[in-house]
């Protein structure tokens, strides 16, 4: 009798507390040295951009070292294009998303940058 209790208890609280059971979601772990203040992204080679996923973001940048919650996209193959406070926007090409990972990205990593 004890042992049903207990299993009744643990579904209780398993199904009260979602984030429990499903994992973390995509990340973007910035590396970068500066701070990222537009981060979207498109299947590779598409130009096809989606929403600026820093708005996700309590204070809607993603600060060096900081993690971002990454929204709407499926696990694949994306480019991605950065902005910064500065004007200055890079791309880094064909990045690996996995479900339920982060994936980080580095100064030595952006190319095609311009500048407004």
């Amino acid at each position: 009798m004890r042992g049903w209790i207990l299993l009744a208890g643990v579904a209780l609280l398993a199904g009260s507390a979602p984030g429990w059971a499903a994992g973390k979601g995509i990340r973007f772990w910035n590396l970068t040295t500066a701070t990222v203040s537009a981060l979207q992204l498109s299947p590779a080679a598409k130009d096809q951009w989606g929403p600026n996923q820093t708005l996700n973001d309590k204070d809607k940048e993603v600060d060096h070292d900081e993690r971002l919650r990454i929204t709407s996209v499926e696990p694949g193959r994306y480019d991605v294009r950065i902005g910064y406070r500065d004007g200055r926007t890079c791309l880094v090409r064909n990045v690996e998303i996995n479900a339920d990972a982060v994936f980080s990205i580095s100064d030595k990593d952006l190319t095609e940058c311009t500048r407004k």
